[in-house]
């Protein structure tokens, strides 16, 4: 539960931050300037964004409707810049204000306020409702990916708490301060929030298609900055910074700032330079217009419009469920056997569509909706038992379509093509077969075989070293035949048990160091860099010289399973991140750094036997990927002075926190890798 609840917890800090200080500005503004009568305007536009943001999730809630990311993209960024214009000309006119701060302040500001009642309802309303509408859309596919809605719901409602919180404090301050200062400096802090929504703006309007230069980068931090941390989600919500920002961002952000900055100021001195005493009114001007009386007009009650802003949204909601709802029996039942496949399979229409795949064989199957063309797979079922039934969910566009029925121990059965007419898009996943990774797994398997005769070689002169009492030198060719080993990482779930005799650990065992069966390069290290005699170290060495040429005879004859090939291009790292980047692993030679660029390096390795097969699934990976690689090898490589390493805990806090950061990236953008690359039976 807490797991899920922390992303949530992020997004509702972020999201009620920048909706929450605008609004609190807002009333503060009204409080101070004595126009509260106005306040309902700001509650009535807040009133509204909740109700349409609740509405919203209960649309997604209660029915099979979902909008596109590219749709979510393009109407986040419209939003954002349609509340900038509105913040913007709330800015302006809170300097307009402020020229009429001599003699009767109260009665020229709410005079102001009257002209601009509507921006104040719009404003409220955009505020809250972007963030809204985001909040609702991050609840509910949390909430779909964690199988529960406990957990995001707690996270969001305490990050929401925390927001109000924050901007309560804003807003107390802000009421204690000058009101000639106050409206300067909110006007001020409006502007720097305004430039960072149009800046997010612009990048969801770039990631949803409309705005080019999705992947023009002009500053890249994530190198240098943990973008899960407190402070950088803190520097997002209340600013829109982002560690990763395109050129159109950068430009947007910089030039609004600039312009509009510019004229605030200028409109800030010349009102303070030509500041005049009001002239005095005519005794007949005032006497005159106090002679009219305001005419009659009736007034609706107060509580209409609040009313209506929540009803409206709630009925359209509700006919939206009630209409659009998935019904259970209007989903295509499809029939699965080991001689018949899509049984009752009729061209559905575009979009997000449920298939009831009901077994109607004797045998498990795995069930995949494919395009017959190219067998890319939209959606699949593994292990279908016979008699049983369950829901297939797959979005689909306009194009050819067909299932594919493949039965354990029999041979595949692909039904009949329907062809879809319609726009949209739909994604889907060209499968491999373990024939596809034939030639991967043979390229790497011979980079092993190099690895490990280099490896045998290396221990043997460690060996030597270390009978003929050269300690010295013993520690420099641990480390290089170490490092070796290190870089043969993909290969450890077949090494078998040879990698607790070759690299195992102290760690589990009941005597720790001193335990009769910590073996190998950790044994060695220890013993090392702890004084321990060369007599005291010949036993450990041999025992390593003969693990390694034990493994390089096993090797070619072990069981090599071409499905590791995707999963260790994640795995290593995730290593590397858990023992080396934590130290975990120093027995006293202080290079777990060293380690972590040989894990880097078979990283690299075993991306290059893959990279034909990502390439052609996922052409925009590999390009992202090769940079983290680069940065963190950077990095790495900065903690490197001439044979020697900085120890992981005489790291600096920052290049630490710089190290984590990259890898943890770089691990994320790894994580598509053994799904893209996984044997499928739809091959």
């Amino acid at each position: 539960m807490w797991d899920d609840a922390f992303p949530s917890f992020l997004i509702g800090l972020r999201e009620g931050l920048e909706a929450g200080l605008i609004v609190s500005i807002l009333v503060a503004t009204l409080v101070r300037a004595g126009a509260k009568s106005r306040l309902p305007q700001v509650w009535t536009g807040v009133l509204a964004a909740i109700a349409l943001s609740m509405s919203f999730g209960a649309v997604l809630t209660f029915t099979a409707a979902s909008l596109s990311a590219t749709a979510q993209e393009a109407f986040g960024g419209t939003l954002s810049v349609i509340a900038v214009a509105f913040v913007t000309a709330m800015v302006f006119w809170m300097r307009r204000s402020a020229r009429s701060l001599s003699g009767e302040i109260k009665e020229r500001v709410t005079g102001a306020l009257g002209m601009g009642a509507g921006v104040l309802v719009v404003t409220s309303f955009l505020a809250v409702g972007r963030e809204g509408l985001e909040t609702a859309l991050f609840l509910w596919t949390t909430a779909q990916a964690a199988g529960e809605s406990a957990g995001p719901l707690t996270g969001a409602g305490i990050g929401l708490v925390l927001a109000g919180g924050l901007c309560w404090g804003l807003y107390r301050r802000v009421l204690k301060i000058n009101l000639t200062k106050f409206f300067t400096a909110t006007g001020v802090v409006l502007i720097v929030i305004a430039a960072g929504v149009l800046g997010y703006g612009l990048r969801d309007l770039q990631e949803g298609g409309v705005l080019p230069g999705n992947t023009a980068y002009a500053v890249d931090l994530s190198g240098s900055v943990d973008a899960g941390s407190w402070y950088s989600t803190l520097v997002q919500g209340v600013f829109n910074l982002t560690p990763t920002m395109t050129w159109l961002q950068v430009i947007g952000y910089v030039g609004y700032l600039a312009v509009v900055m510019t004229l605030f100021v200028r409109g800030v001195r010349a009102t303070t330079r030509t500041a005049q005493p009001e002239p005095a009114k005519q005794p007949g001007e005032t006497a005159g217009k106090a002679g009219k009386k305001p005419a009659k007009s009736l007034r609706r009650p107060a509580w209409v419009v609040p009313v209506a802003v929540v009803a409206v949204p709630a009925v359209i909601a509700s006919l939206v469920v009630a209409f659009g709802r998935s019904k259970p029996a209007s989903a295509q039942t499809i029939a699965v056997s080991e001689k018949e496949c899509g049984s009752g399979f009729t061209a559905p229409k575009p979009g997000r569509q449920i298939f009831q795949m009901h077994n109607t064989g004797g045998k498990t199957s795995e069930v995949y909706l494919i395009d017959p063309s190219t067998s890319a797979v939209y959606g699949e079922i593994e292990g279908l038992a016979p008699g049983t039934t369950r829901a297939l969910v797959a979005t689909v566009a306009g194009g050819t379509y067909a299932w594919r029925c493949v039965p354990t121990g029999g041979t595949a059965v692909t039904s009949k093509a329907v062809r879809v007419t319609g726009g949209g898009s739909a994604k889907a996943v060209v499968p491999v077969s373990e024939r596809d990774l034939a030639v991967p797994l043979r390229q790497y398997k011979s980079y092993v075989d190099q690895g490990l005769a280099t490896l045998v070689a290396q221990t043997r002169t460690l060996d030597d070293d270390i009978k003929g009492d050269h300690l010295d030198r013993a520690r420099t060719d641990w480390l290089t035949a170490h490092l070796t080993y290190s870089s043969l990482g993909a290969a450890y779930g077949t090494f078998e048990d040879f990698d607790k005799k070759i690299n195992g650990r102290a760690d589990g065992l009941p005597d720790g160091v001193r335990d009769k069966d910590f073996a190998g390069f950790h044994r060695l290290e220890y013993g090392l860099w702890h004084g321990e005699s060369a007599a005291g170290l010949k036993a450990p060495a041999g025992r390593l010289v003969a693990s390694a040429a034990g493994l390089q005879k096993a090797f070619p004859a072990q069981d090599f399973d071409p499905s590791d090939l995707p999963l260790r291009a994640h795995e290593i790292l995730e290593n590397t991140l858990q023992f080396e980047l934590t130290g975990d692993t120093d027995e006293g030679s202080g290079t777990n750094l060293a380690t972590a660029t040989a894990n880097l390096a078979g990283t690299r390795e075993l991306l290059t036997v893959l990279r034909p097969l990502l390439t052609t699934r996922a052409p925009k990976l590999l390009p992202t990927v090769d940079a983290d690689i680069a940065r963190l090898h950077q990095l790495l490589d900065g903690v490197h002075h001439g044979t020697t390493w900085t120890p992981v805990d005489q790291l600096d806090a920052t290049t630490r926190a710089q190290i984590n950061g990259v890898t943890g990236q770089l691990l994320e953008d790894l994580s598509p890798v053994p799904d893209l690359l996984e044997i499928r039976k739809a091959a």
